[in-house]
């Protein structure tokens, strides 16, 4: 099993940075892939960017070149570091695992809020 804590998030105004992290406990080593998930009222939840073990990473088109998705093995954390933010992203911010021999994410955080707003 493996649980999934997410932090950081919180109200920013437009134009400000915040940095997310999502911390795993548990069989961190049947991790695969670490991905951020958001979900504004009422829309579905997006993809925002994904890590694999392997250091590939990927960022939707819709923040590319202003967020940026990171690794810090050490601490078994994944962050999401959010520049330049805009109140079109204001969301729940959640992370989930997939796990190896999974094609799907099945692993999921509590998520945590981000509103950007003047």
């Amino acid at each position: 099993q493996v649980q999934l804590v997410e932090s950081g998030g919180g109200l920013v105004q437009p134009g400000g940075s915040l940095r997310l992290s999502c911390t795993a406990t548990g069989s961190i080593s049947s991790i695969h892939i670490i991905e951020w998930y958001r979900q504004a009222p009422g829309k579905q939840r997006d993809l925002v960017a994904r890590i694999t073990r392997d250091g590939n990473s990927y960022v939707a088109n819709a923040v590319a070149g202003r967020f940026t998705i990171s690794r810090d093995d050490a601490k078994s954390t994944v962050h999401l570091q959010m520049n330049s933010l805009k109140p079109d992203d204001t969301a729940v911010y959640v992370c989930g695992a997939m796990l190896y021999g999974y094609g799907f994410t099945n692993h999921w955080g509590q998520g945590t809020r981000v509103t950007v707003s003047s």
